[in-house]
């Protein structure tokens, strides 16, 4: 068991160390990335070149839930320059309990989610994902630091895998604030 740990704990250092190499002039891009799939499969970031990437911490029992609906009009309305990725996670007071295929059946039978959406993962602290880990360390995205503070906290990706921009849960998927930045 010891053994496995220690196996594991490796793997997960060199990815988070891997994601983290690079160029110190050049931001480090997203597309390094791969993460597990709701459905079990693999989404690769690399597939998104030359798009914009909106990712978002989901959660099924938030006040901000009913945001999947204007995600998911806002992932239909520009789906040729735009991936949105959902993370579910339970980090704010419990409210993604559920598996991913319960997680998987809410979205898809109260909002119709058709955008990728990952297998639940950590979003905040030690035991955030790699790809949290580079969204909210300035030595990973070159960009800023920052915290996930609640639900639906968005992390918009430029067509190039770099961080744009940061909106906290409050921002709207529909606001003018986020649609001017999707412009830019």
């Amino acid at each position: 068991m010891k053994t496995l740990f220690s196996t594991l704990l490796i793997g997960i250092m060199t990815v988070v160390s891997t994601a983290f190499a690079g160029d110190k002039d050049a931001p480090v891009s997203i597309y390094s990335f791969k993460v597990k799939g709701q459905d079990g499969g693999e989404i690769d970031f690399a597939r998104f070149k030359g798009k914009k990437i909106l990712i978002v911490n989901t959660a099924s029992e938030c006040g901000y839930t009913p945001q999947y609906e204007g995600l998911e009009k806002l992932y239909r309305e520009h789906k040729d320059k735009l991936v949105i990725v959902g993370f579910p996670a339970n980090d704010f007071g419990a409210q993604e309990p559920g598996t991913d295929q319960q997680i998987a059946s809410f979205c898809q039978k109260n909002y119709g989610v058709s955008f990728p959406m990952a297998a639940k993962v950590s979003v905040k602290g030690d035991a955030a994902a790699p790809i949290y880990q580079w969204l909210t360390h300035k030595s990973g995205n070159q960009v800023q630091d920052s915290e996930v503070k609640w639900n639906f906290q968005k992390y918009l990706i430029d067509e190039e895998g770099h961080l744009q921009a940061v909106f906290l849960s409050a921002v709207q998927p529909g606001s003018e604030e986020l649609k001017a930045a999707l412009s830019k």
